[in-house]
């Protein structure tokens, strides 16, 4: 269990709250707004009403002492800037800042936060590929280059094993796991073979994925 810091409280903020409270973290909670910070209550172990651009209430709140500080703040960029920008200066251990555009990317990342995440550009590039083919269920990026596909079992490989597939020294790509009637297998052998109706996780460079099953 971690203690967090939410700064912001709209809706991706709250959602933050939600699930954060789903997984049993500690969740400090703080917005300008006070009928933000009433909705959020069912889900967070504390929340105050508070401007985080005054440093003053920031040192209040003692950031120094969360394992994370997560500013969810999307439509002013100015606060969201000067927020990191203060948790940093008072000592937070660990900011990840929420960006809307590249440009505030940088910015943040030069004034304070040690992580970004991007909710838009990562939501846009998850529906562009989940969504440009019929055998892909999911996707995860891990980073520019390596990635994580949940994919349907091409049919030319149905009935054959994995060793003879040999995906992985052909391609290099890693068979992680077979979904299979809704339940997730972990035991990938040679042996492993596919059937109809099968999909699997794999893991490998985006390229080399895509070269793989044609996407």
């Amino acid at each position: 269990m971690k203690s967090i810091l939410l700064i912001g409280l709209g809706r991706f903020g709250k959602n933050i709250a939600v699930k954060l409270h789903e997984l049993h973290h500690e969740i400090m909670a703080i917005d300008k707004i006070e009928e933000r910070v009433q909705e959020a209550l069912p889900y967070v172990t504390n929340a105050q009403i508070g401007d985080s651009m005054n440093e003053a209430f920031l040192r209040s709140l003692g950031v120094g002492n969360y394992d994370v500080c997560i500013v969810a703040i999307g439509n002013d960029f100015q606060s969201s800037l000067e927020t990191t920008s203060l948790l940093k200066e008072l000592g937070a251990k660990m900011v990840v800042s929420r960006a809307a555009r590249d440009v505030h990317a940088k910015f943040l990342l030069r004034n304070g936060a040690d992580e970004i995440v991007y909710p838009e550009k990562q939501l846009a590039t998850w529906t562009a590929i989940r969504y440009s083919s019929d055998h892909i269920f999911d996707y995860i990026e891990l980073d520019n280059e390596y990635a994580i596909f949940e994919i349907e079992v091409p049919e030319s490989w149905i009935n054959r094993t994995v060793g003879e597939i040999n995906i992985r020294q052909k391609y290099n790509i890693n068979i992680m796991a077979l979904k299979r009637v809704g339940k997730m297998d972990l035991t990938i052998t040679p042996d492993t073979c596919f059937y109809p109706g099968d999909a699997m996780l794999v893991l490998g460079k985006n390229r080399d994925i895509q070269k793989c099953f044609h996407i």
